[in-house]
């Protein structure tokens, strides 16, 4: 199969590679099906729509971000970031991480109740 996305361009990818979000992502809860794609920086990953692959979310891993982050059992938590030119202006959503389990290739987005975890979490410092 393939889907030709904005940043990568056309993406080949197996039936058993697409995670599955039952609710969708907030604000996009009608896209169920995404690429969980890596970059060659490794710090980056993008979770890119299937049903309408212009649609794609930058994530960072949180655990990256702070060791104590709750994860949730068999699931790895995700955080999506919003980028800036400016890098001191990027920031990612440590308030609503998605966590994705890559062995059963489903996922879900989560609001945690806890204000220790922002919204605009600044990923560089100057």
């Amino acid at each position: 199969m393939k889907i030709n996305t904005i940043q990568f361009g056309e993406v080949e990818f197996e039936e058993t590679s697409i995670i599955h979000f039952t609710g969708g992502i907030l604000g996009f809860e009608s896209l169920t099906r995404f690429l969980l794609i890596k970059t060659e920086d490794q710090l980056f990953y993008w979770l890119n729509s299937i049903e309408n692959p212009e649609i794609a979310f930058p994530m960072v891993g949180v655990r990256v971000l702070d060791e104590q982050f709750p994860e949730t059992s068999g699931n790895e938590a995700f955080a999506i970031v919003t980028l800036n030119s400016d890098a001191l202006k990027i920031t990612a959503n440590l308030k609503a991480p998605v966590y994705i389990n890559q062995d059963e290739k489903s996922g879900f987005q989560k609001v945690l109740d806890s204000d220790k975890y922002p919204v605009y979490f600044n990923l560089f410092k100057a």
